[in-house]
């Protein structure tokens, strides 16, 4: 690998690295398997353990994106005012809903009419960053106790549901439900990342990047990255084994030991649980634990990846969506059956369309191999420019 000079912490770009690589496999997922427009892989009544495991892996990518949002913020502000962090986050998290509703719908679906609007993670960094912008001028320890009462205790809300269209609904939905919402008979609104414990998670990841400043002791980074990084998977398994707090849908015993043991790990992504969040922050931060000295030809390989996000996401998107009408045609489909409008999950032809999670894999490492080269020039092509100040917000 080309060697670049950059301030930027490997060990965090390295574990977004690892992050974005495993997405692209859930992705993959959604447009390739079999079955994967009628079926939920987490439903333990039709899922395997090989499927799950597909699935539950992937739940490390959308709270880590988002924690390590909130420490990227917390290192550039070290470098500027608070104004001006506070400019950059609003300013970005605008752009970002922008590029979700008008961008990521496009490549997501191919539907030119936006009938399926579906907003999703970008949606929730976007809002998240606006909320962080205005947390900034706080105390980082009343940043603090306010990212640990969202992520904590947002699931005492889980009870209070609404239906309709109306303002106060809306509302609900943008904070804390899920909702699909019919706009009309041809246009369906699809809130799927309640965006309160996203805003908690990101303001942990605020808090988080003070173990990052320059000078701090890495001594003393190792000692608090393994000790949290245990404590939060410890909390998980006693909280999801008492069964009572910190997710929406409690395990239960199944007629088999390995479907109750997928019961016990199928927790709540959206909005995501307090055990959901520990179970995938926790083993992160070990994770940065041990990566936090290595340097060789497969951390080099990850950091492509993490230094790139936002253009290797929609990269993949788009790509996977190609590849997929590819393959439809090439067995003979009709390749409009993948332009996804609003009745796209009720298309018939859909419902048996798809491939085995072997090829499923094939195409997820083709899709990393195909993207390594284009992400790693544009990775080099911003180190070489940072004075353009629009690069920040790619």
């Amino acid at each position: 690998m080309v060697q670049i000079k950059t301030t930027r912490i490997e060990s965090i770009d390295i574990l977004r690295g690892v992050v974005m690589v495993i997405m692209a496999l859930d992705h993959v997922r959604d447009f390739f398997h079999l079955g994967a427009f009628s079926s939920d892989p987490t439903n333990l009544d039709t899922t395997t353990p090989f499927l799950f495991f597909t699935r539950f892996i992937t739940h490390y990518c959308a709270p880590v994106f988002v924690f390590l949002a909130g420490t990227s913020a917390f290192l550039y502000g070290t470098k500027k005012t608070k104004p001006q962090l506070f400019k950059f986050l609003l300013t970005r998290g605008i752009w970002l809903i922008l590029l979700e509703i008008v961008l990521n719908n496009l490549l997501w679906w191919f539907d030119l009419t936006y009938s399926f609007m579906v907003l999703q993670v970008i949606w929730a960094i976007g809002l998240s960053m606006i909320f962080l912008s205005f947390l900034i001028y706080l105390p980082i320890r009343v940043i603090l106790i306010i990212g640990i009462l969202l992520v904590a205790g947002h699931n005492t809300l889980d009870g209070i549901t609404v239906q309709g269209n109306n303002f106060k609904s809306i509302l609900w939905y943008i904070l804390h439900q899920q909702q699909f919402l019919p706009i009309n008979s041809t246009r369906i609104l699809v809130f799927a990342y309640p965006i309160i414990p996203w805003i908690g998670v990101m303001a942990l990841g605020f808090c988080f990047g003070s173990f990052y400043k320059k000078g701090f002791n890495v001594a003393v980074r190792k000692k608090w990255l393994a000790i949290l990084g245990i404590s939060s998977i410890v909390l998980f398994f006693i909280l999801r084994s008492l069964n009572i707090y910190g997710d929406l849908v409690p395990w239960s015993t199944q007629n088999t030991t390995i479907k109750t043991i997928l019961s016990f790990f199928n927790v709540t992504k959206y909005p995501p649980s307090l055990v959901y969040v520990l179970i995938t922050i926790g083993p992160s931060l070990l994770f940065l634990y041990g990566i936090e000295t290595v340097k060789n030809k497969v951390s080099d390989f990850f950091l492509v990846f993490g230094r790139v996000p936002l253009l290797y996401y929609f990269l993949h998107i788009f790509t996977i969506h190609i590849l997929a009408i590819a393959g439809l045609v090439i067995l003979g489909g009709n390749w409009k059956d993948l332009i996804l409008s609003s009745n796209a999950f009720s298309n018939p032809n859909l419902a048996n369309y798809g491939y085995s999670l072997f090829v499923v894999y094939l195409v997820w490492i083709s899709v990393i191999a195909l993207l390594y080269f284009p992400s790693k020039k544009y990775m080099i092509y911003k180190v070489n420019n940072k004075d353009k100040w629009w690069l920040s917000y790619l």
